[in-house]
């Protein structure tokens, strides 16, 4: 049994510095101080951290992909709660095959479905840039929406809301006084999942970006292709942080294992 648990212990060590490695490795890297990404750096500097504020795209596609998150999620909201809401409240027919198409931009390809959105939305009306990336990101965060608040509304009572109606609530009344406020955790950690499905997305972004309007990843794609300093390294510690901070809130509100495992 030692030895089994010994080989076990060695065995995870191995998988979570296989996971972890690469990202201490563009942690460190972000600190060189000279102009070309190495490991381990000879000096330590914030250098490239200062450098991300001086470049303009950065800061302008960042904005980008504020906005575009920000809008796509505040429709993806209106969508995706009272569709999170039937499917969780009511049974009828064909709603597992309505189900399957909320669900089918997590299963279709990136790729596959960013060429669509070219091929038969933005080519075929002549949509501007901002308007594709809005549709876009608006579709790849409804599945998230609508998943983990159905997951919140699992665990709600329906009771409660048949006992307000029976004492004259109206059935909007007692949707937006009785079920959100019981499900405003998970609200929370829906539009927080789905802010880092949209802010992140390069696969979709990269068909619906044009000429002077891209994101912020595709952004750090482009200077990949014509620098080789640690500013990429730098830009993408803040982007750990900042997700492992989100995820820590999400925990925090549902516990991650509450809506993965369903």
């Amino acid at each position: 049994m030692k030895e089994t648990s010994k080989g076990l212990a060695v065995f995870t060590f191995i998988v979570y510095l296989f996971l972890l490695g690469p990202l201490l490795i563009i942690s460190l890297t972000s600190f060189e101080a000279g102009s070309v990404l190495k490991f381990p750096p000879e000096e330590f500097s914030f250098r490239w951290y200062e450098n991300i504020l001086e470049v303009e795209m950065f800061l302008t596609t960042f904005k980008t992909s504020i906005l575009v998150s920000f809008a796509g999620n505040i429709l993806a909201l209106l969508i995706g709660i009272p569709a999170a809401y039937a499917l969780s409240r009511f049974d009828f027919k064909g709603k597992s095959l309505l189900n399957g198409i909320f669900v089918s931009p997590i299963i279709i390809p990136g790729i596959v479905l960013g060429f669509t959105f070219l091929r038969y939305i933005v080519v075929a009306y002549q949509l501007p840039v901002y308007t594709a990336l809005f549709i876009g990101h608006t579709v790849i965060m409804l599945p998230f929406i609508i998943r983990v608040i159905a997951s919140s509304l699992s665990n709600f009572d329906f009771s409660i809301e048949e006992a307000a109606e029976s004492l004259g609530a109206s059935k909007l009344g007692t949707f937006f006084k009785i079920v959100l406020p019981n499900i405003k955790s998970g609200i929370i950690a829906a539009v927080m999942i789905a802010f880092l499905e949209s802010f992140n997305n390069v696969d979709i972004s990269v068909f619906l970006t044009g000429p002077g309007v891209s994101t912020f990843p595709i952004q750090m794609l482009a200077y990949v292709e014509n620098y080789f300093d640690p500013t990429i390294a730098a830009i993408s510690v803040l982007l750990m942080i900042l997700t492992a901070v989100l995820m820590f809130i999400i925990e925090r509100l549902m516990g991650l294992s509450y809506f993965t495992n369903r």
